[in-house]
């Protein structure tokens, strides 16, 4: 992949080193949906990810991942806003990292521009992408480090700590430039469903059924965020230079973090119904497909009777 002659987007807001100030609001509901005001995982799949962490020493909410908030975070009407507000700034970055990442977001800007409406007629609206370290606000609640990259629906922003990539290699045995602009993409995948009234209707649905079937949703909502990323790269591939070592990349980064080999690492067990993201084999399928056909309506989890 190549992005040296990649403009960047003007459309991050760099919160980096600006301190992290949260308000109240909020709180964890059992037996529901409602985490941080907006929804959440049920308690019985939190314990799951609280025994993972216990035994791998990774903190839980890195492994539910930060586009956990597509089904736990949506709305945010909990949410109160702090009594200290944040120094923010919305810029092009100058730091290689936040180079990298404008760069990825402009790419991203640049196709679904276009694709989103010759496919679909719906318009794109660029979604705002916060950088952040250590911990920051969000109209779907607070945002930490911990807990990865996700897309809050409430206010169509990313929020991401880029410490994430180096948690990516480091711990999980993924990573590399194309695999961390694989991670934004998929964000991106996930505003793309919020514009096409996805989400909405995903999260109106998990809140009438069991943590079973909500689980589910979550996977299909998580794979078809995937698959975008591959629609994203198969529209890039010639502007930036794709090529097999940057799929190879990708793939070996969605192995990497799919929920059976989470399981598998933590509790040496794997456990179908409490996924939330997909297995690897689904996550990497998924994003192949997108890859290869570059049509979002090959990505419509929703009507896959096998994912």
């Amino acid at each position: 992949m190549r992005l040296d002659d990649m403009d960047q987007s003007d459309n991050i807001e760099d919160r980096r080193g600006s301190g992290g100030g949260f308000g109240g609001g909020g709180g964890f509901s059992g037996g529901g949906m409602s985490f941080g005001g907006g929804g959440g995982l049920g308690i019985g799949t939190l314990i799951i990810l609280g025994l993972i962490g216990w035994a791998t020493g990774i903190n839980p909410l890195l492994l539910i991942g930060g586009a956990e908030a597509i089904s736990g975070r949506v709305g945010g009407s909990g949410y109160e806003q702090p009594a200290r507000q944040q120094q923010t700034r919305t810029s092009t970055p100058q730091d290689e990292i936040g180079v990298f990442v404008s760069r990825i977001l402009k790419s991203n800007e640049d196709v679904w521009t276009k694709v989103l409406p010759q496919q679909t007629n719906v318009s794109f609206t660029r979604p705002k992408l916060v950088l952040f370290n250590g911990a920051t606000q969000s109209a779907c609640g607070r945002a930490e480090s911990a807990t990865g990259p996700f897309y809050c629906p409430g206010d169509q922003k990313v929020y991401l700590d880029t410490s994430f990539f180096d948690e990516m290699t480091r711990r999980f045995g993924g990573g590399g430039k194309f695999a961390d602009a694989y991670v934004v993409s998929h964000e991106i995948g996930h505003h793309v469903e919020n514009l096409l009234g996805i989400l909405g209707k995903v999260n109106a649905q998990q809140r009438r059924v069991d943590e079973r079937t909500a689980n589910q949703l979550s996977v299909r909502v998580e794979l078809m965020a995937d698959c975008l990323g591959g629609v994203w790269a198969y529209h890039s591939r010639d502007r930036l230079q794709i090529d097999d070592g940057d799929i190879e990349q990708a793939l070996r980064t969605a192995s990497a973090i799919g929920d059976d080999r989470l399981q598998k690492l933590g509790r040496g067990r794997v456990v179908p119904d409490s996924f939330t993201h997909g297995s690897s084999e689904q996550r990497q399928r998924w994003f192949s497909r997108g890859w290869t056909a570059g049509d979002i309506n090959q990505c419509n989890t929703f009507q896959a009777q096998q994912l």
